[in-house]
């Protein structure tokens, strides 16, 4: 059996791949036939659904993972948790899907430092 903890962490990686696909997915339409004339209003509510997968992963991640419901994290823990997923499965998104962006060296140097802020986060 999985761990509240590993679940958690699972949970979180699918939940922020749906969300970074609703919010950035979007920008790829022109490079699909069917999708790219989709004005502003359509394209919110493919988002809005995509999100709904987002939401559905998120909240039991975050139930799961408190340890308000017996699981290994604190608010801040989990949160922290959840912003350095977002950014790991936001940089593979964007190197994958828009392979004209590049990640430089001052990204990699943020990323570093919310690292360390996680070590921060996690010291007792």
């Amino acid at each position: 059996m999985i761990s509240r903890g590993l679940s958690t962490i699972l949970l979180l990686v699918a939940s922020n791949t749906f969300m970074t696909i609703a919010w950035y997915g979007h920008l790829r339409y022109k490079d699909i036939s069917f999708l790219k004339n989709m004005g502003l209003p359509a394209t919110i509510l493919i988002s809005w659904g995509i999100a709904f997968f987002e939401y559905m992963l998120m909240v039991p991640a975050n139930k799961l993972g408190s340890s308000f419901n017996g699981g290994p994290y604190n608010i801040w823990q989990l949160k922290l948790i959840q912003e350095v997923i977002s950014i790991l499965v936001f940089i593979i998104f964007s190197l994958v899907v828009f392979k004209t962006e590049e990640m430089k060296w001052n990204h990699a140097i943020g990323f570093f430092f919310l690292c360390v802020a996680v070590y921060f986060f996690f010291k007792k």
